[in-house]
C-alpha cells in the first residue's frame, strides 16, 4: 500500500511539472506535501528521493526539496555521451540478439504506442527512454544500462517540459524502424537510424517553450 501511495504522489508531482503547475526552481514542502496528500512525511520524502533519481527535483541538504532547472547545454552534452554510448551498444546488439530479444523490443515499442495514443506525458517520456536501457538490459550488460538510464534520467525534465505529442510520436516510429534493423541484423541501417533518431530527440529538447 506504501509504495502505491508513494507512485500516486510521484505520478501527481510529475504532472504538476509538466503542466508548469510547479516551475523549475519552485522549493517543495513536505508538511504540505503530506497535508494535501493525507500521508506520512516519511511517504512524501520516499516519492520525493524517486523524483530526485529522475532528476526532477533536486535535493539540498538543510534546505529541502527543489523543482530542477535542466539546462538546454546539459541535453547536448548528456547527447553527445549517448551517442558515443549506444553505437556501440547498436553494434553490439545485431551481433548477440536472439529473437527473443527482438520480441522483447517489439513488446516495448507496443507499450510505447499505447501511452503516446493516450496522451499519457509521464508514461511516454519513461518507456521512450527506457527503450535505450532495454536494449543494454537484453544484452545482460547491467552497467550500460544503469549509464544510460542515469544519462536519460538526467535530461528527463527538459523532456517532459519541451517534447510535443508529435515529436513523441515521431520518436516511437524511430523505435519500430530501429528494431526493424536490428531484426534485419543490418548494422549500417541500425546505426544510421539511431544517430538521426537521437539526433531528432535532441533537436526537440533543445528548442526553447
Amino acid at each position: 500500500m506504501d509504495s502505491t501511495t508513494t507512485s500516486v504522489i510521484v505520478e501527481a508531482l510529475t504532472r504538476a511539472i509538466v503542466e508548469h503547475r510547479l516551475h523549475a526552481g519552485e522549493k517543495l514542502s513536505e508538511q504540505k506535501l503530506a497535508d494535501q496528500f493525507g500521508v506520512s512525511r516519511t511517504l512524501v520524502r520516499q516519492a520525493l528521493f524517486q523524483l530526485s533519481q529522475h532528476r526532477l527535483i533536486r535535493m539540498e541538504p538543510a534546505r529541502g526539496a527543489f523543482v530542477a532547472s535542466p539546462s538546454a547545454e546539459e541535453a547536448k552534452q548528456v547527447f553527445t555521451v549517448r551517442r558515443m554510448l549506444e553505437a556501440g551498444m547498436t553494434r553490439s546488439f545485431i551481433a548477440t540478439a536472439t529473437p527473443a530479444h527482438i520480441k522483447a523490443l517489439k513488446e516495448h515499442v507496443a507499450q510505447e504506442e499505447i501511452a503516446v495514443r493516450r496522451g499519457d506525458v509521464p508514461g511516454r517520456t519513461t518507456l521512450l527512454g527506457d527503450f535505450h536501457v532495454r536494449m543494454a538490459q537484453l544484452m545482460g550488460n547491467e552497467v550500460l544500462a544503469q549509464m544510460l538510464n542515469d544519462l536519460i534520467s538526467r535530461c528527463a525534465l527538459i523532456t517532459l517540459m519541451y517534447q510535443s505529442s508529435s515529436s513523441a510520436a515521431h520518436s516511437h516510429e524511430e523505435h519500430m524502424d530501429i528494431v526493424k534493423a536490428l531484426e534485419a541484423k543490418d548494422e549500417a541501417l541500425a546505426l544510421s537510424l539511431m544517430d538521426a533518431h537521437l539526433s531528432h530527440v535532441e533537436a526537440d529538447l533543445t528548442l526553447k517553450p
